[in-house]
């Protein structure tokens, strides 16, 4: 087993947090043989292009040199000097566009193009040559080796299939036009240049998915990293709970003062209770504060000293309860039930009575398809203490 801790073992892959972090600091698989070789076989397509126009650029130069050695004038060299270098430039232009293009493409195809000023900071790790040496008769360095040899392999092969008729056209050259000589020896160099450059985009595959492994071994994490890393991007359960608690809190001084100021307080009489407030600008009656078990008793305490009239509807008392929030305006289904039980405190109110406990024995609501309250149900929390489901909850 992994042991968990700063220190623990590495043996789970990088979260895409840590992949993306990695990214930013230039982290990414990358081998530059697949550039050089992509390089070589856009090269071999496209030296012929330039060949083609130096030759056609030089022809023209040389009748052009011809007239201006008949007729020497300053303004004529330096006309043919800037045609010169013109020619030059539209020759050599498109090559060096060409392997510039590829270049980027395939830095792009290998993770994009990302700019990160992390690894050229200057850090004692880069001076130091321990690692260097490390890396030199390591796995690495054996790769290096062998990657070196592939491409001599490829190289001598690419000789050895173009020699031939390189030697017979030394041989037979005499007789044969300069044309055709230069002709067949752009096309042994071509062969060559291809035949090493796909050797060589082989090997850059294999040296991608070598570098590749070797990226994300480094950028493996240990469980304990896991689990700090989700707690930053979660945020600490303990400062969750706290925060959870400290709004549970807020929301039940706000209750515990909405009740002082409420018009009736519904009770079960001893399980539930929840107080209303009617005002014209509401439209309906809201649930102003409501709980179960200890709640229950405190805002029964609460009413009692502020004169808030306590009314015991047992089944209307559980409907509010189990149907409506803090805030909410109270069901259409228990309008008329509200309403009665409103009218019976404004008649207190017009007796002169205020506060105590009345149980008027309305008839029972309509409360189907309501979810209703039941008796307070105690589950464990932790610490091994209790607590109650059918309390007041923040929003």
């Amino acid at each position: 087993m992994a042991q968990d801790g700063p220190g623990g073992e590495k043996t789970e892959k990088p979260t895409p947090q840590r992949l993306k972090k990695a990214r930013k600091e230039g982290q990414i698989p990358r081998t530059q043989e697949l550039g050089t070789w992509l390089g070589a076989v856009a090269a071999s397509f496209l030296l012929p292009v330039m060949v083609g126009k130096s030759f056609d650029g030089a022809r023209a130069l040389f009748l052009q040199i011809g007239q201006v050695a008949e007729r020497p004038d300053l303004e004529a060299v330096n006309r043919l000097l800037g045609q010169a270098l013109t020619t030059f430039l539209m020759a050599v232009l498109p090559l060096a566009a060409g392997i510039m293009v590829v270049g980027v493409l395939s830095s792009a195809a290998q993770g994009g193009v990302v700019f990160a000023s992390k690894p050229i900071k200057p850090t004692f790790s880069k001076i130091n040559p321990f690692p260097g040496l490390k890396r030199m008769f390591g796995g690495h360095g054996l790769w290096e080796t062998a990657k070196a040899l592939i491409k001599t392999v490829a190289i001598g092969v690419a000789i050895l299939l173009t020699v031939d008729d390189v030697q017979s056209l030394v041989a037979s050259s005499g007789s044969m036009p300069l044309g055709t000589v230069a002709s067949v020896f752009t096309d042994s160099a071509l062969m060559m240049i291809r035949v090493a450059a796909l050797t060589g985009l082989v090997l850059a595959v294999a040296d991608y998915m070598v570098v590749r492994m070797q990226t994300m071994k480094k950028l493996k994490m240990s469980l304990y990293e896991i689990k700090q890393e989700h707690k930053q991007q979660e945020g600490d359960p303990h400062v969750k709970g706290h925060r959870r608690a400290v709004m549970l809190a807020q929301a039940r001084n706000r209750m515990m003062t909405d009740v002082t100021t409420a018009d009736v307080l519904l009770t079960n009489p001893t399980h539930v209770a929840v107080a209303l407030k009617y005002s014209p600008a509401f439209g309906a009656p809201r649930v102003v504060a409501k709980g179960s078990g200890e709640v229950a008793r405190r805002l029964r305490e609460l009413a009692a000293e502020h004169g808030v009239p306590q009314v015991r509807d047992i089944p209307l008392a559980r409907a509010l309860h189990g149907s409506c929030d803090l805030g909410q305006e109270v069901p259409p289904q228990l309008f008329t039930a509200v309403a009665r039980v409103l009218a019976f405190v404004m008649q207190l109110g017009t007796r002169g009575i205020r506060g105590g406990v009345h149980q008027p024995g309305f008839s029972p609501p309509d409360t189907t398809g309501l979810p209703v309250a039941g008796r307070r149900r105690v589950t464990p929390v932790a610490g091994g203490g209790t607590g109650a489901v059918d309390g007041v909850s923040a929003a």
